[in-house]
C-alpha cells in the first residue's frame, strides 16, 4: 500500500511534515501505541527439546517402530540377536545429532546475517 502512494499522500496519511518531521512527543506517543520498529524474536528452545524434535519425521518413527519390532521378535524367539535393533537405533540417534548440529549452524548463520543487516536511519525531530 505505502509503495503505491505519492510522497505527499504518505505524509498526509502519517500526519507529519516533510521539513520538520515528528516531534519527540509525537514519536514517543506513536512508539507507545505501535511498539518499537523491530521484529519480535521468539523464545529459543532448549537443546533437549530440539534433539527430540528431530524424531518427528515420519520415516524416523517408522525406523524406531521397526527397531522395537525387531527387538520384540528376538525376545519372543529367544534368539538374543538384538544387533539389528541396536544398529537402527544408533543410526536414528546419529541422524538426530547431525540434524541438531546443522540446525545450530543455521541459527548461528542467521544471527550473523541479522547483525550485518541492521539498518539505521536519520530522522528529523523538533525542528
Amino acid at each position: 500500500m505505502w509503495h503505491t502512494m505519492s510522497v505527499f499522500d504518505t505524509l498526509k496519511k502519517l500526519n507529519t511534515n516533510i521539513s520538520s518531521g515528528l516531534s519527540s512527543k509525537e514519536a514517543l506517543k506513536r512508539q507507545k501505541e505501535y511498539g518499537l520498529n523491530k521484529l519480535d524474536e521468539g523464545k529459543k528452545k532448549n537443546i533437549i527439546i530440539k534433539f527430540f524434535e528431530q524424531f518427528k519425521d515420519f520415516m524416523i518413527i517408522i525406523l524406531l517402530i521397526a527397531a522395537v519390532i525387531s527387538a520384540l521378535m528376538s525376545y519372543i524367539e529367544r534368539t538374543n540377536e538384538y544387533m539389528d535393533s541396536i544398529i537402527i537405533i544408533a543410526i536414528v540417534v546419529f541422524n538426530a545429532i547431525m540434524g541438531l548440529i546443522q540446525e545450530a549452524k543455521a541459527e548461528k548463520s542467521l544471527e550473523a546475517l541479522k547483525k550485518l543487516s541492521t539498518p539505521t536511519t536519520k530522522v528529523k525531530r523538533d525542528r
